[in-house]
């Protein structure tokens, strides 16, 4: 039995870091990415942006997601909270990745057999609004001066956990 895990990208505003996030997923079988917010996108079946924006955007996401981009389910969502919702009714447990009094250490989390996980913008990270919608929030812990990680390097980390985290029998 292998964990089903889904990522949503959320407000990020690097189109390289977008690339090396569907690069992650791709490399920890992520089973769709979620784009929402104002986070670029690699072009869609049914875009709607001006031709030339989705063109522009995909070529530097592909840049650093070299093929992901393609391999990885994606899909556009306008209405964050909507998602949260139908995730939870789909039996997701809905994780955001972000440092709150209420955060529990990575690894002291245990991973359902289906996560969602909710990472967001470089600077501000996630709202609060958008923490309490969400079931559990971690953090990954820093032992260093820094207090905190990029969006893609944190992503990375806590999708390779979510992966590698053994199911219970």
């Amino acid at each position: 039995m292998s964990r089903d895990i889904v990522l949503i990208a959320h407000n990020i505003r690097s189109t390289h870091n977008v690339g090396s996030l569907l690069r992650t997923a791709d490399a920890m079988a992520v089973s769709k990415v979620y784009f929402s917010g104002y986070t670029p996108y690699p072009k869609q079946k049914s875009d709607k942006r001006l031709p030339y924006l989705s063109e522009k955007i995909s070529g530097q996401i592909r840049k650093t997601a070299l093929g992901a981009e393609i391999s990885v389910k994606t899909e556009v969502i306008s209405r964050l909270y909507n998602l949260i919702t139908r995730l939870k009714e789909q039996g997701f447990e809905v994780v955001a990745l972000e440092q709150t009094p209420s955060s529990i250490n990575l690894d002291d989390y245990i991973p359902a057999s289906k996560v969602a996980l909710i990472v967001g913008n470089e600077l501000d990270g996630l709202t609060q609004s958008i923490t309490d919608s969400s079931n559990k929030r971690v953090q990954i812990p820093m032992l260093g001066e820094k207090e905190s990680l990029n969006v893609s390097v944190a992503g990375a980390i806590a999708l390779y956990f979510l992966r590698n985290f053994k199911l219970q029998p």
